[in-house]
């Protein structure tokens, strides 16, 4: 399978998207009109040194990775799954062709300009603590005033906030073993402090109408799937909530043997999946299930199901959690949703998690020996 990926703030770099421009010229002339000013002048030499303001630098990042889109699109397809890191989902939602191009420029426009009106405030990188650590680490010192704003690998945070603030939880951190970058914004984005932004947005995408998605979109704020009634609402919050970046990657991963392709300037997003790959191979398959049962298999949800019909066929007894009584498999197990394992048992005539379910020998077994 194979995911298409699409970057947000901080991939820009002056001369993105040369190619592309001159691939696209339709496209290009359209974002110039909408825009007010020439697109590929931005990005190609940006001559006033706007390209790193929020307000420019959004419908510039949107644009370029459409681009890289449809330029994807025309060699290889389109993918199984997409995913947008903040900026970069309406990329996404481009791609799986629930907004046009036109649409979601006026968006990322009207994003960008308002995230750059926002109240003043900071943010700052955290490498090498998790994220439980961090909550502890801010609250020990007075400082739930912070937001995380990006959950971006599992060692990698991004937190935001007041300046004072974020300056003030420097020191703790590096107490605590983690390193402390601060970052080149104005804004202190994906946190409470943009509650302004966000009710004035909230108005605003109340006149885009959406269409159905024909490629699943995993969304920053739920790691989750996009259903096309919540596409708005999930928009306005991603405003004020953190990225859930590791969780969707991981949701990803769990469909089963997953290929990423960013699309989009740098490789950023690239360099992220990779991290994350790694922990999420080495998370151990085995943990102790209570109540006197077996250690039982956790793995993803495509793993559950592999292993399952590998090793037992349609027929097999099985005991469901908290019964006493056997009942059979009536078919293999499946993906429900594209992330339920489950399988159906005749005597109850429905489909149960494969969490709930054991082989009724191994249940056997285990109070032979209890």
């Amino acid at each position: 399978m194979k995911t298409y990926i699409f970057p947000g703030q901080g991939s820009q770099y002056v001369g993105m998207g040369k190619k592309l421009f001159a691939e696209f010229p339709t496209y290009t002339e359209q974002a110039s009109d909408l825009l007010g000013y020439s697109i590929s002048e931005l990005c190609l030499a940006d001559p006033n040194k706007q390209l790193n303001h929020t307000q420019f630098t959004q419908p510039a990042l949107y644009t370029v990775s459409a681009l890289a889109f449809l330029q994807q699109q025309k060699q290889q397809g389109i993918a199984d799954y997409l995913a947008g890191h903040s900026l970069g989902e309406y990329t996404a939602l481009f791609a799986a062709g629930a907004i046009s191009f036109e649409t979601g420029l006026k968006l990322v426009q009207k994003r960008g300009e308002l995230m750059s009106n926002a109240a003043s405030g900071a943010m700052a990188a955290v490498l090498n603590i998790t994220e439980s650590e961090l909550k502890s680490v801010l609250l020990d010192n007075n400082l739930e005033s912070i937001d995380i704003a990006n959950l971006n690998a599992p060692e990698q945070i991004v937190i935001s906030g007041l300046a004072d603030d974020i300056t003030q939880s420097q020191p703790g951190i590096e107490q605590l073993g983690g390193r402390f970058i601060k970052l080149n914004t104005s804004g202190a984005f994906h946190s409470r402090y943009m509650a302004p932004a966000q009710a004035e947005f909230a108005d605003f995408i109340q006149t885009i109408e959406f269409a159905p998605l024909h490629t699943p979109v995993i969304a920053n704020v739920t790691a989750k799937p996009y259903q096309a009634a919540n596409i708005s609402r999930l928009l306005i919050d991603q405003i004020t909530q953190p990225v859930q970046w590791t969780k969707s990657i991981e949701f990803l991963l769990s469909q089963g043997d997953m290929c990423f392709l960013e699309l989009g300037p740098k490789k950023v997003l690239t360099k992220l999946v990779q991290t994350i790959e790694q922990n999420f191979a080495k998370t151990p398959i085995l943990s102790t299930v209570t109540n006197s049962q077996v250690n039982h298999l956790v793995a993803t949800p495509q793993q559950q199901v592999t292993r399952w019909n590998n090793t037992y066929p349609i027929g097999t007894e099985v005991m469901v959690k908290g019964q006493t009584t056997p009942c059979k498999t009536r078919s293999q197990a499946t993906l429900q949703f594209g992330h339920r394992p489950t399988i159906y048992l005749h005597d109850y005539s429905g489909y149960f998690h494969l969490n709930d379910v054991s082989p009724a020998v191994i249940k056997a077994h285990i109070a032979a020996t209890a």
